[in-house]
């Protein structure tokens, strides 16, 4: 899994079949730290994020398993909403 922040929407009228009723959020990859990690990717949402939460999503097959239908052509989906965050770097040392 991996962190990001909501920060766009994408709407779409023409998709394929299995994507019909998905929402489609813009996601900013970040760090433990809350630092951008990345280019912004598009995710399908189950969770109900919004603009400038903090999600958890997937990538690969893991994206398609997360949805409703059986097989869903996606690359990301969110499935988490962050409440809370902690980081101990020191941890690591």
């Amino acid at each position: 899994m991996y962190l990001g922040r909501v920060v766009g929407r994408v709407w779409s009228t023409v998709k394929n079949a299995e994507l019909e009723g998905q929402r489609f959020l813009v996601v900013q990859p970040i760090t433990p730290e809350g630092t951008n990690a990345g280019k912004c990717i598009v995710c399908t949402d189950m969770t109900g994020a919004g603009a400038d939460e903090i999600v958890y999503w997937v990538r690969g097959r893991e994206a398609s398993i997360a949805l409703p239908a059986p097989e869903v052509p996606t690359d990301f989906s969110i499935v988490g909403i962050v409440d809370e965050m902690s980081v101990n770097r020191e941890a690591k040392k």
